[in-house]
């Protein structure tokens, strides 16, 4: 390994993971899993509770609860009263899913240069 692939880089998330989201009511699930297994510690260090709750709080959450699961590596966050009554209450066009999964996936974190699979 090079020097030059322990270089720390700021990139959105998607860079460095995917994600799946869920809903149920007005209870938003999302999933983050790295593209390079190695990556879990370093993106799961990052993405912590308060951080994401940040994120959504302009849409009115009110708690995030974080599940770690490290053997497949992924980390679930559970996201509460965040999407506005839910999928049959909101009048957004997907209001929840892919749209509030990208929302997160745009999150910076830095992370050594290898494990970006896409330029930012």
């Amino acid at each position: 390994m090079s020097r030059s692939d322990d270089t720390l880089a700021s990139v959105p998330l998607h860079c460095v993971a995917h994600a799946r989201a869920g809903d149920k009511g007005n209870r938003l699930n999302i999933s983050v899993m790295p593209y390079d297994n190695d990556a879990y510690p370093v993106i799961a260090e990052q993405l912590t509770e308060q951080r994401v709750f940040e994120l959504f709080a302009h849409r009115g959450a009110t708690r995030v609860k974080r599940y770690d699961l490290p053997l497949l590596p992924a980390l679930n966050f559970v996201i509460e009263d965040v999407l506005e009554g839910g999928v049959n209450g909101s009048l957004n066009v997907d209001g929840h899913g892919k749209s509030n999964s990208f929302l997160l996936l745009g999150m910076r974190v830095q992370v050594p240069q290898r494990f970006v699979r896409f330029a930012p």
